[in-house]
């Protein structure tokens, strides 16, 4: 299967061919009469060329649809997923500064990695999504840590929240690019049922 710039230089290669093939058959005699002489070759060599330019400008728009959708549900995901990930980090704060159940807290890391596993395979596919999952791995590393120190009797006020905090604020910055796929009103709305 072509790539996207593949498909792209392949039906311009093809639509050059055709059109020199016009020009030569407008402008030269000799060329001209070769082709109608030959009048099978003629449409064999037609019908090929016309095949081929209406299946490579076919291909590139159905890969550019294909593109869109993926990035639709790419943002759909990477969405969901930063409100699960600003809840969970939300409940692991509260637990380490001593006003939250770390026991929710666990349930809410542990439905975060639940998440992060479902959607992993959709973003390993392109670099962004890729940096964005990275990210999302490492917040849920972060948060584990902090969980696993809690309750290893480590005192909450030797943790620093600084680490969990630097690890959401990269998640953030990561989902911008794969977000702004989405309508602004939609986006707003799913940010706005979020618990804080």
């Amino acid at each position: 299967m072509l790539t996207r710039v593949q498909g792209g230089f392949a039906a311009a290669a093809v639509t050059f061919v055709a059109a020199g093939l016009v020009i030569f058959d407008l402008s030269d005699r000799g060329f001209r009469r070769w082709w109608s002489d030959r009048a099978l070759t003629t449409d064999l060599v037609a019908g090929l060329l016309v095949l081929l330019i209406t299946l490579l400008v076919v291909d590139q728009l159905v890969r550019r649809r294909q593109t869109n959708d993926r990035a639709r549900a790419v943002a759909a995901q990477a969405a969901i997923l930063m409100a699960e990930a600003t809840r969970s980090s939300e409940a692991v704060s509260a637990a380490l500064g001593g006003s939250g159940d770390p026991t929710a807290a666990s349930e809410e890391v542990r439905t975060y990695m639940m998440m992060l596993l479902v959607v992993a395979p959709l973003l390993i596919e392109d670099a962004p999504s890729r940096g964005f999952l990275e990210q999302a791995q490492r917040l849920g590393g972060e948060m584990a840590r902090i969980l696993r120190a809690m309750a290893t009797s480590v005192d909450a006020a030797t943790i620093s929240h600084a680490r969990l905090d630097d690890a959401v604020a990269q998640l953030r910055a990561t989902s911008v690019p794969l977000i702004e796929v989405l309508d602004l009103e939609a986006f707003l709305a799913t940010d706005d049922e979020t618990p804080r």
